[in-house]
């Protein structure tokens, strides 16, 4: 015992020596900074600041239009709901070329007297649907908005990602008629098996979606090469 105070008082008086002929603690006084090595501070030029108010008043603008673009989208969505409510008055009617067989005559197109007037719904010249009835079955014809490069681009995706998961939404055609972004087949078989009214309020909804998600992307995509335009001209300010 008398040894191990020993050793803890000795090791005391050691480090009690060692503290009082150290240097002095200098870590806390901070160096000088050369005048000419301090970072300059960064502040916003006039130039940078109209810029910016700039892009704000532009991004409120483009949203202002995108609402009253969707306002104005209301009555050519309720005709198209009117007419394909119509033009869903569908039978189950037996093929008259393979026996025991039923198909889509719209598709087929063998039988001319089973085919009805077709009805095309125009909003303007980049924006239609197209409504082609027969006895047994309905296509529907979509043609999305397409006003500059960036939408053609945009619409083109976007349907390519739909069509490539056509058995997903089952009424969805893989392939467009000629001249259409995207199209959809409704037969007796879905009517039965689904209620008719929520096929129809699936496709305006649709329609209304994918005009919504257009004008977004494009927003963002309009947003997006201001600030990179900005980011890049600024060192330039």
């Amino acid at each position: 015992m008398m040894i191990y105070v020993v050793v803890v008082v000795g090791a005391v008086v050691f480090v009690f020596n060692q503290a009082k002929l150290a240097p002095p603690n200098v870590s806390n006084k901070l160096p000088r900074q050369h005048p000419h090595r301090r970072g300059r501070e960064l502040k916003p030029s006039a130039h940078a600041t109209a810029s910016t108010v700039e892009i704000e008043k532009s991004r409120n603008q483009e949203t202002i239009d995108t609402e009253n673009a969707h306002h104005a989208l209301r009555p050519y969505l309720t005709c198209v709901r009117t007419s394909l409510t119509a033009a869903l008055s569908l039978s189950n009617f037996a093929s008259q070329t393979v026996e025991r067989h039923n198909v889509p005559e719209i598709e087929t197109g063998k039988s001319p007297e089973l085919l009805l007037n077709p009805l095309t719904i125009s909003r303007n010249e980049n924006e239609r649907v197209l409504i082609e009835p027969s006895v047994n079955s309905v296509r529907v014809s979509i043609r999305i908005k397409q006003a500059d490069e960036i939408e053609n681009i945009l619409v083109h995706k976007f349907t390519r990602f739909l069509t490539q998961r056509a058995e997903a939404f089952f009424i969805l055609r893989r392939k467009p008629v000629k001249g259409y972004d995207i199209s959809f087949l409704i037969t007796n078989f879905h009517t039965e098996a689904m209620l008719k009214h929520k096929l129809v309020d699936f496709i305006i909804h649709f329609m209304d979606e994918v005009d919504k998600e257009i004008s977004e992307m494009k927003l963002f995509l309009n947003a997006r090469a201001r600030f990179v335009a900005e980011a890049f001209l600024t060192p330039f300010d």
